[in-house]
């Protein structure tokens, strides 16, 4: 029996200005990710900036590196709702 685990926050939003800030399409980013061995598309990319795609942690990693952010910028405006 498979079950589906919904997300409880996105930080889609802080991916794409992310991206943006550093001048890149989500092309040349599933590029970089890609050439560092990691199998992320285009599409996988859009996904995770629209919150429709959980984030591995190598590939947060990975993103850490191209866009030159720190975590605090993934995470920046996050708040846990209790």
């Amino acid at each position: 029996m498979s079950e589906h685990i919904k997300q409880d926050l996105s930080i889609g939003e802080n991916l794409r200005g992310l991206r943006r800030n550093a001048g890149l399409s989500q092309e040349k980013v599933a590029a970089k990710l890609q050439l560092m061995g990691l199998p992320v598309s285009r599409e996988m990319i859009s996904q995770m900036e629209l919150g429709h795609y959980n984030i591995r942690v190598s590939v947060l990693l990975a993103l850490k590196e191209v866009y030159n952010a720190t975590f605090d910028d993934f995470f920046n405006g996050l708040s846990l709702k209790i």
